[in-house]
């Protein structure tokens, strides 16, 4: 089968869902399948094009298992939406024109696959879908513009309107829609009602659990940053929109004649300048810039309690990945998070972490103190989050539902 992939990034990016596509790439790949992949040049750890991938508007690399077609991002400064939506608009615009074309070397593709966010790059799966007459599979990541109006980032009525007819449009085109959870499955199948909602289908993001284990916590990236010996509590991801990182900010100050106790946040994102202003003065908070994709395990490890932290409202439309590595280093979690969505289920089945409501400083600082008072029970909550992420699907069982969803698309469409 050949496969014709559309994502926004790809590795070596270090954005999060350039890892999964990655990892479902070389899952289809053992498989034994062809694949082409456009995508954008290496951008999301600075915002900008990485060093050494400058210079050019396309670049082309040919691999065992196919082609990877990497297109300039035209990046721009995330706080400013109309300045990403234009960005958006230019990068799906060119994904459209590598997609209409066929990767040298490479014959007609089977099936396509397209990821969003953002919501515009499934226009260009449509339409190379309908140029190679073949059915378009739509990978949902985060559920736009679910996400994007509640947290008050898109509040025009008119953007709106747009934007859902558009997702409408994209849903009713796709052959399969992929989602993460059952609350996006519910979401999306909604939205399609009577037009039949059972191509909306939940295959969840895997955790590599070879490459995460469980490691010492006493680690290089801890003498790198000055953390000693203290119990870290962590939040490590993007500082956006979506993420009650404030909450984290406002825990320290909660904790800051606690010396034994530091706080951690490691990531970027558009809210960073705002959330270091209001942490200032706290000498018990610590920000790290994105590490290496390679680092990852040692920065998992490094901490004593992970947090996972979401707005509320938006667990129908988002699931924070984030959460299955956290599990599968072996560490406990505290989700600020919207009572009985995935993570909070997880959490409870597995026992391995505490759910809070979202931005209940009250009931946040209080698991917190919960867990630092009691290193046995992160301890066992720890070697229970392991032995839960273990049970899950591996890389290779996500590409093989993904083969199975091609196959079955394939067949209906003949």
């Amino acid at each position: 089968m050949r496969v014709l992939v559309i994502c926004p990034h790809f590795a070596p990016d270090v954005a999060p869902t350039g890892e999964v596509m990655d990892s479902i790439v070389a899952g289809l790949a053992d498989l034994g399948h062809r694949i082409h992949v456009v995508t954008a040049l290496p951008w999301y750890r600075h915002h900008a094009i990485d060093s050494g991938w400058e210079g050019r508007v396309v670049r082309r690399e040919r691999t065992p298992w196919g082609v990877v077609t990497r297109l300039h991002p035209f990046p721009s400064d995330k706080g400013n939406l109309l300045a990403r939506a234009a960005s958006f608009l230019g990068f799906t615009i060119l994904a459209l024109v590598a997609a209409l074309r066929r990767a040298p070397g490479e014959g007609r593709p089977d099936v396509v696959l397209t990821m969003s966010p953002p919501l515009v790059l499934g226009v260009s799966g449509w339409l190379a879908a309908r140029r190679w007459r073949v059915p378009l599979v739509f990978n949902i990541q985060d559920v736009f513009p679910d996400v994007a109006v509640e947290v008050g980032a898109i509040t025009s009525r008119p953007v709106i309107a747009a934007a859902t007819w558009l997702e409408r449009f994209l849903y009713r085109r796709s052959a399969g829609v992929t989602v993460l959870s059952e609350d996006l499955r519910r979401n999306l199948a909604a939205k399609l009602a009577g037009h039949r909602p059972e191509r909306v289908e939940i295959i969840p993001n895997f955790v590599d659990t070879e490459r995460i284990v469980p490691s010492d916590r006493r680690t290089p990236y801890r003498d790198e940053f000055g953390l000693g010996d203290r119990t870290v509590v962590m939040y490590a991801g993007n500082l956006g929109f979506s993420q009650s990182v404030e909450l984290l900010v406002d825990a320290a100050a909660h904790f800051a004649e606690v010396p034994e106790v530091v706080f951690v946040v490691n990531g970027a994102g558009s809210a960073k300048d705002s959330l270091v202003a209001r942490g200032a003065g706290l000498s018990n908070l610590i920000w790290v810039g994105y590490q290496p994709r390679e680092r990852l395990g040692e920065v998992l490890a490094s901490a004593d309690i992970h947090c996972v932290l979401l707005k509320p409202g938006l667990a129908a439309s988002s699931v924070p990945s984030k959460t299955y590595a956290i599990l599968a280093a072996g560490r406990p979690c505290v989700a600020s998070i919207d009572v009985g969505s995935e993570v909070d289920r997880m959490l409870t089945a597995a026992q391995c972490g505490i759910a809070v409501p979202p931005d209940d400083l009250a009931a946040f600082t209080t698991a917190l103190s919960d867990l630092l008072d009691n290193p046995a029970g992160r301890s066992e909550m720890g070697a229970a989050a392991r032995t839960w992420v273990e049970s899950w699907l591996s890389p290779a069982a996500v590409a093989e539902a993904y083969e199975s969803l091609f196959e079955r698309v394939l067949s209906a469409r003949r």
